[in-house]
């Protein structure tokens, strides 16, 4: 599921003036921020549901994208983007960039922090400092209720089963992990994955756990497979990332991710998954 696109011009630097002013009253006044103190460039592709993407219109759910005329972005990326900056006392604009190009941008002075559906990881952390998750989504199976496997609660039990994941992803590669199942050629995209379902061409898919709520609302004839074996190295935490060196805000982005109960966070996940384009 998690694919990436995009890259707008870079910030112009600020005249001496304008940026000694506001580090000068944070300082004075304790305040902790980034950037220019006042808006919040938040890095994204804008273009990975239901983490961020793309809108025409403007809504509570949005913020501008700076380098995209008219445009706005919305996701749950979008939402916790948005409580960080009123916890700063900034406003938040979002910055449409390619996946691959966020750190360095980071880095560069082009945007403040990235809210992207980025795991933090060894090289990653080398290059910037990253928050505690927002959420964190785990590779779950479904399968029909009436499925030979609707009983399955370890990887032995599955012996013989189709499986289907996504193309390119961590919900493909993992199925490797099950001994003595059918590997099936991965389909490109989530709904194809479900599709496979439906149509029965396979016997169980791999799926977001954060998801899962939605995907039986729809189908209810589907079921998640309540596993004792689980998948390794398969948690995927959404971290924030900011220049390293700031230490004070990254205490306090932490502080206001701390501070969303987790079934609020559950909550925005699954609003998002409704308002997702199609």
């Amino acid at each position: 599921m998690m694919v990436l696109s995009g890259c707008g011009p870079a910030a112009q630097e600020p005249t001496a003036d304008a940026s000694d002013e506001p580090a000068a009253d944070a300082a004075s006044d304790g305040a902790v921020t980034l950037g220019d103190g006042t808006t919040l460039r938040v890095g994204m592709e804008a273009a990975y549901a239901p983490y961020n993407w793309q809108v025409s219109e403007e809504s509570e759910y949005t913020i501008p994208i700076e380098n995209v005329s008219g445009a706005f972005a919305d996701g749950y990326d979008v939402q916790v983007a948005k409580m960080i900056a009123e916890g700063l006392g900034m406003e938040a604009v979002a910055v449409k960039l390619d996946f691959a190009g966020l750190i360095d941008a980071l880095n560069n002075g082009q945007i403040d922090i990235v809210c992207a559906g980025m795991s933090v990881d060894p090289e990653r952390a080398q290059s910037a400092d990253f928050s505690d998750s927002y959420i964190d989504d785990d590779i779950v199976m479904i399968t029909t209720k009436d499925s030979a496997y609707a009983g399955a609660t370890t990887f032995a039990d599955l012996a013989g089963a189709s499986v289907l994941g996504q193309a390119a992803t961590m919900y493909d590669t993992v199925i490797d992990q099950i001994p003595d199942v059918n590997h099936m050629t991965p389909a490109e995209t989530v709904p194809l994955v479900v599709q496979g379902l439906t149509n029965g061409t396979c016997d169980i898919i791999t799926y977001s756990m954060l998801s899962v709520p939605k995907l039986l609302e729809t189908y209810p004839d589907f079921v998640e497979l309540e596993m004792t074996d689980k998948f390794e190295g398969s948690v995927m935490p959404d971290n924030a990332a900011i220049a390293k060196g700031q230490d004070a805000a990254l205490e306090k982005i932490n502080e206001i991710i701390a501070g969303i109960p987790e079934d609020e966070r559950q909550q925005m996940w699954n609003d998002c998954m409704d308002r997702q384009p199609a």
